[in-house]
């Protein structure tokens, strides 16, 4: 979350004329609610089953830019689905860095229950130390620290072009 998944992807797909699909909003239409409500009201696990149906819907779109959740590579599965559909790129960000562009932690259901800045950089470090490993199966790592959508762009196309 907060790494640029959703603006990245919406402009590289623009750039290379290509479908673009973000997982979360293909969970929200299936499901008829905002994340935030499902996780709230279904829990994570439910979730994450409706985003196990949106990777495998996004990934049968011929040569489409797809955008997940940033828990998404978490599923061996949904990593298997991806990894055959091309290239993941992996964007990351300092958990400082995150917390900063997310105006409202509170709208984010993992940081939902820290109340304070502390706790919540807190929780983004204990979420990316978990997830370590998932991300490292990513084709191509970028560090969105401190970079403008565009730059972001460039360094994914010149990854995905270099491969």
């Amino acid at each position: 979350m907060g790494t640029g998944k959703t603006e990245v992807g919406r402009r590289l797909a623009r750039t290379l004329g290509r479908t673009f699909v973000d997982t979360d909003r293909l969970v929200e239409m299936k499901a008829g609610r905002r994340v935030a409500e499902i996780f709230a009201t279904q829990g994570e696990a439910a979730f994450r089953a409706l985003e196990r149906e949106a990777v495998t819907e996004a990934c049968a779109i011929p040569d489409a830019v797809v955008a997940t959740g940033g828990g998404a590579l978490v599923d061996p599965d949904n990593r298997r689905r991806l990894a055959a559909a091309g290239p993941i790129v992996c964007l990351s960000a300092s958990p400082e860095e995150i917390l900063r562009r997310i105006p409202d932690a509170s709208s984010r259901p993992l940081l939902a229950s820290a109340a304070t800045k502390g706790e919540q950089l807190e929780r983004m470090r204990s979420l990316l130390a978990a997830r370590e490993s998932a991300y490292a199966s990513a084709t191509h790592a970028i560090d969105t620290t401190g970079l403008t959508v565009d730059q972001v762009v460039d360094r994914v196309r010149a990854a995905v072009d270099a491969r």
